[in-house]
């Protein structure tokens, strides 16, 4: 039996989202984000030295990062369709797509995050400064990386339906956390139209609203 490790308003969401439109039974083991620090519980040590979620158990072998459970997912039980058909352009494209997702496309967004927390996370006597170097750093740096990549996405989207090709595939699993995260921090105005109606897409998918069932809430839904 498959057994996911999952936190809470995390990127593990995907790896249930991903079992459910592959059809595969699995459990849920659920942990739970500190309230004041938002930080993993050191219980999630004991299953990875990182403390990280996802890690995947299936029999013997344990699985750690979305992308590699993902890859394994796929090799493992290739009868779901969600990968296109080797060596096609869609098939480059979601390997692309995989590593794209956490390699370039969560660190502006992660830093975006950090520098928006900073200032509630010094010293009270410090916080006047820790806004400055908050605001500096996202109006100079980060934004604009953030916008560079967002816009990226929607002109991606603009050339087919979804991000490997004109049929869904896991692909858009993978990238659902940064454009859900990028949409709950900056938002997607009208210049945006192609992300959203994403959003609108994945969100009305029955595998994704049975994956909110299993996982418990996720703000970023």
């Amino acid at each position: 039996m498959i057994t996911v490790h999952h936190l809470n308003d995390s990127r593990s969401q995907r790896v249930l989202w991903l079992l459910e439109e592959m059809g595969l039974p699995y459990e849920v083991k659920r942990y739970q984000r500190d309230a004041k620090t938002n930080l993993a519980p050191p219980a999630l040590k004991a299953i990875h030295p990182l403390g990280k979620s996802p890690v995947l158990d299936d029999g013997a072998a344990r699985i750690a990062e979305t992308g590699a459970i993902i890859e394994y997912l796929l090799d493992t039980y290739p009868a779901a369709g969600l990968r296109p058909a080797a060596g096609t352009a869609e098939a480059r494209r979601l390997t692309y797509w995989l590593h794209y997702a956490e390699g370039s496309a969560m660190t502006p967004l992660l830093l975006k995050l950090i520098f928006t927390v900073l200032p509630q996370r010094v010293p009270f006597l410090a916080r006047g400064v820790a806004k400055g170097i908050s605001k500096a750093m996202n109006a100079n740096m980060i934004d604009p990386q953030v916008a560079a990549h967002t816009g990226y996405w929607e002109a991606e989207l603009g050339k087919s339906e979804w991000f490997a090709g004109n049929a869904f595939s896991a692909a858009d699993i993978m990238m659902s956390f940064p454009v859900e995260a990028a949409g709950s921090r900056i938002g997607y105005g009208a210049d945006k139209p192609k992300l959203k109606a994403f959003l609108q897409k994945i969100h009305a998918r029955p595998a994704y609203q049975r994956a909110l069932e299993r996982g418990g809430p996720y703000s970023y839904a």
